[in-house]
């Protein structure tokens, strides 16, 4: 089986219950293809680095998959046809990094240095 990180971005006016059924829906169409959800994250609302279809932002939701190519052809090609989303990305990997959190709350040196004493 193949490591994928799979990204997608939706329309900034995305209501969060909106996010949560394109979360869902996703996710089955990948376990009806044979594939399996690792870990899903949702990044948030990002700043775009230039506008896409008219939008300054997106809403990030990242999703690693155990699978195979043609599982990953079938997903892409649903959301090619989603008017709610602006960008997808997939990114076969060697290894998933399940510990980081690149988008998460940052803890300030003070709150690491009282957890340590």
């Amino acid at each position: 089986m193949n490591l994928y990180e799979h990204t997608i971005i939706a329309r900034q006016d995305t209501s969060p219950s909106e996010i949560k059924q394109l979360t869902e829906k996703y996710s089955k169409l990948v376990e009806k293809n044979e594939g399996e959800i690792v870990k899903t994250e949702n990044w948030g609302i990002i700043n775009l680095s230039h506008l896409i279809k008219k939008n300054k932002k997106g809403s990030y939701i990242h999703f690693k998959i155990k699978g195979n190519g043609k599982m990953i052809n079938e997903l892409e090609k649903n959301e090619s046809l989603d008017k709610k989303l602006l960008r997808y990305l997939t990114i076969k990997v060697k290894k998933f990094d399940l510990d980081t959190n690149y988008f998460g709350v940052k803890e300030s040196n003070d709150k690491k240095e009282q957890k340590e004493s």
